[in-house]
């Protein structure tokens, strides 16, 4: 039978963590953005967007002209193809911008709709899931103080991370079915 001084010492330490991680959600919650950027004018939107991995590059096109250029984070494993879900790499090939979420864990988001069902057919063929929910995303509620480091790291689960400020612009650029394409 376990001791009582024991089990007391456990129970203790689960509620100082149950009450850490509920100070921290309602911290969090004041952290994420009260106002959601508005969407530029549609003659200033962005209709294409264009990710390159290997030089950490994020552009936003109009037709054939640049409108921005970000520096991005992917992926903790970023060369190749995600083929699963866990397998820390970031897509590639071409997308759409489908939804987004002005209340993610991460600073506002843009999904991108990966898996395409080929992609999804051959995850199942190795008997793993695809994964999904990679998103264009600023840094994680409460910790855009990081910003300076994480740009210069690669540290997302698959998404494209760029600044909170950054963030801003890109939702207000990036309107519900933009294709992305993103290179190697």
């Amino acid at each position: 039978m376990p001791n009582r001084r024991l089990l007391s010492k456990i129970a203790l330490c689960l509620v100082g963590l149950a009450l850490c991680l509920l100070a921290y959600t309602q911290v969090a919650r004041h952290l994420m953005p009260a106002d959601v950027p508005a969407m530029a004018p549609r003659a200033e939107q962005a209709n294409r967007i264009m990710a390159y991995k290997a030089a950490r590059k994020l552009e936003l096109y109009r037709d054939d002209t640049l409108l921005r250029s970000y520096r991005m984070s992917l992926g903790g494993d970023p060369q190749g193809p995600k083929a699963y879900e866990g397998d820390q790499k970031t897509p590639e090939g071409s997308y759409v911008i489908d939804w987004r979420n002005p209340k993610s864990m991460a600073y506002l988001s843009l999904h991108i709709s990966y898996p395409s069902a080929t992609q999804t057919q051959y995850a199942q063929q190795q008997g793993l899931t695809p994964g999904g929910n990679i998103m264009i995303h600023g840094i994680m509620n409460g910790w855009g103080f990081l910003a300076p480091l994480l740009r210069h790291m690669d540290w997302t689960d698959g998404c494209i991370a760029v600044s909170n400020r950054e963030m801003r612009e890109i939702w207000s650029l990036v309107p519900n079915g933009t294709q992305i394409t993103i290179h190697p």
